[in-house]
């Protein structure tokens, strides 16, 4: 009896497919045979996305910007206010009439203190507190906007230049414990400022919440710091303090005691802010203020008839748009209507001069003495010159040609030029750099001035043109007259230098050689000591710029050695070597250890 022979019985001949002798399958366990592709004609490599996206964080002191390494913006930038702190599920912010509740009034001083996630004085502040808004902040930015799992991810961390070492600690440990980075890296904002403006040189000036930060950059390094408590959250209070006495013209009761003039004529708010419409003063702030680009003669408070809108005004028996003025588009300081903050529905009338005042007043002090000035509270103006006069002549030279503004407060519209021709003019005033100044100075340099002029003037009478050859015939001829027992043994009138003809130096004109060659040769020519502005996009875009290029930052930190040592492991700047302080940005890789570089 013979028996079928199965398939798996059955033997292919080898001279007929040889090449196919591998796709046969086990007779134990069938399966689909695997196949194999040539190197030539493969795909990509399965480690195509095997090195993560590297993340960047850019933190202030009120918000929080997230986004990824090699975008030109970030994809978020979160708060630290009071309704981003409500537990989920929460929505009475949307209920009707949640806007018109009674606030509890706050004091002075306590501005803006809810919106803020820390302050540089940590003794009334709870770490843990703020530990937890920014833990709420960073998953918020992880589950809506970047979509992405936070673990074992490089970080850069764009942070102030001046930070206490108990918040950058309790920063990284939250970091660290919370999201697992792999490392972190620590970028200064000011040094990064000025990567996105092109140079490596500048002078940045940080118009930032609490207080401004000017900071010279030389070479990438941080050569000098400034910093004045005349920043938008005072400019925010000025506004607050407008809005509430135009508030009292619209026809009903007129606040008491907003305003007294002083000597030079300019209005003092004299009634405290009210802390409990922060958000309306700071929305007119970042909407409607502006800064004139010179100063502007105060504007006296309008009569609540001047403003209130009248039967005619009205109209009400056609639907044209309501104009309180009728010549509103001719007049130079027309009225503007904003919705009342005090009173839900109605609408207040403020002249546009006056919303340039809180910045004048603010920023620039233009309404107070300097005499009064501390050196806490400087005038913005005033505070670049000292910090340009503070620097050796060859870094002057190269940062007031390049002088950056940023912050939130340089959106404000006509700042910067303003602050540009106020520093123009206090040169023009001090005629240069001059660390002495009051009336002795000045009448000391005018005197200096007269008698260089005169001095220029009598040289220029004795050499200039003919008189210069007359004399010398008449002397001649004095000379002849005198005969051998005269005067003709004494020196004649040495020549004045100025007048002399100059020597040539070889090196100079090398110098000047290679310079007409480089301009020849289409290189441009470098800039120096003259007043001059320039773009920024900004320190989230330079840190996401050296994220891309992968620059090895000074500051680089590991979690295991930050969870194993804390903020002890650190090295201080005393102790980095020369070699690493020669460096622009990065240190050596084989580097061993991490420092706190310009924090130390």
């Amino acid at each position: 009896m013979t028996t079928t022979a199965s398939y798996f019985d059955r033997k292919t001949s080898t001279s007929i497919r040889p090449s196919l002798s591998h796709l046969q399958a086990d007779p134990a366990s069938p399966h689909t045979p695997q196949r194999t592709f040539s190197s030539t004609f493969s795909s990509p490599s399965l480690s195509y996305r095997a090195e993560e996206e590297t993340l960047v964080f850019e933190l202030g002191a009120r918000h929080l910007s997230v986004g990824i390494a090699g975008d030109s913006f970030p994809r978020c930038r979160l708060g630290f206010g009071p309704e981003e702190a409500r537990r989920a599920g929460d929505y009475r912010r949307w209920l009707p009439g949640y806007e018109d509740r009674v606030r509890k009034k706050r004091r002075d001083y306590t501005w803006g203190k809810d919106h803020e996630l820390w302050q540089m004085d940590l003794r009334n502040t709870d770490l843990g507190l703020v530990e937890d808004k920014l833990e709420r902040a960073v998953r918020e930015a992880y589950t809506k906007y970047l979509l992405l799992d936070p673990k074992n991810r490089k970080l850069v961390l764009v942070l102030p230049s001046v930070m206490p070492h108990r918040l950058i600690s309790s920063i990284l440990s939250t970091l660290f414990n919370n999201f697992y980075n792999q490392s972190i890296t620590l970028l200064s904002a000011p040094v990064m400022s000025t990567v996105t403006s092109g140079c490596r040189t500048a002078l940045v000036v940080d118009l930032g919440w609490a207080e401004t930060i000017i900071t010279a950059i030389y070479e990438y390094r941080e050569v000098y710091e400034c910093r004045t408590s005349r920043a938008m959250r005072l400019v925010t209070k000025e506004m607050a303090q407008i809005l509430q006495q135009y508030e009292g013209l619209d026809g009903e009761e007129m606040p008491k005691e907003l305003k007294s003039i002083e000597k030079g004529g300019r209005e003092t708010l004299k009634q405290e802010a009210d802390s409990r419409y922060f958000e309306s003063a700071e929305e007119t702030t970042s909407r409607i203020a502006w800064c004139p680009l010179e100063l502007q003669p105060p504007t006296p408070p309008p009569e609540a008839s001047d403003i209130t809108p009248t039967l005619e005004d009205l109209n009400l028996t056609t639907s044209k748009p309501h104009h309180p003025s009728p010549d509103r588009t001719t007049d130079p300081n027309p009225m503007i209507s904003l919705p009342s903050p005090f009173k839900p529905g109605q609408t207040i009338y403020i002249p546009f001069n006056t919303l340039s005042a809180p910045v004048e007043s603010a920023l620039l002090a233009t309404n107070t003495n300097p005499k009064f000035h501390d050196d806490h509270d400087q005038p913005l103006v005033q505070l670049m010159y000292n910090a340009l006069l503070s620097l050796p002549n060859d870094i002057r030279a190269l940062c007031v040609s390049r002088i950056v503004i940023t912050g939130g407060g340089a959106n404000i519209p006509g700042l910067k030029p303003r602050l540009l021709s106020d520093l123009k003019a206090r040169l023009g005033e001090r005629e240069g750099w001059d660390k002495v100044s009051g009336r002795a100075a000045e009448e000391t340099r005018k005197m200096l001035a007269e008698k260089a002029n005169n001095r220029h003037r009598l040289v220029g009478k004795r050499w200039a043109g003919a008189g210069g050859e007359e004399r010398g015939e008449s002397d001649k001829e004095n000379r002849d007259a005198v005969g051998p027992g005269g005067k003709e043994d004494e020196e004649p009138e040495r020549q004045s230098a100025a007048f002399a003809q100059q020597t040539s130096d070889p090196i100079t004109e090398e110098l000047e050689e290679r310079k007409k060659k480089k301009l020849k040769d289409g290189g441009g020519e470098t800039v120096k000591a003259e007043v001059r502005g320039i773009e920024t996009l900004g320190a989230w875009a330079g840190g996401s710029l050296m994220a891309a290029l992968k620059v090895k930052g000074v500051v680089e930190v590991e979690r295991e050695t930050f969870l194993r040592d804390g903020m002890a492991g650190a090295r201080r700047e005393g102790e980095v070597r020369a070699a690493t302080q020669r460096m622009s940005i990065g240190r050596p890789a084989a580097d061993a250890g991490w420092t706190l570089g310009t924090w130390a």
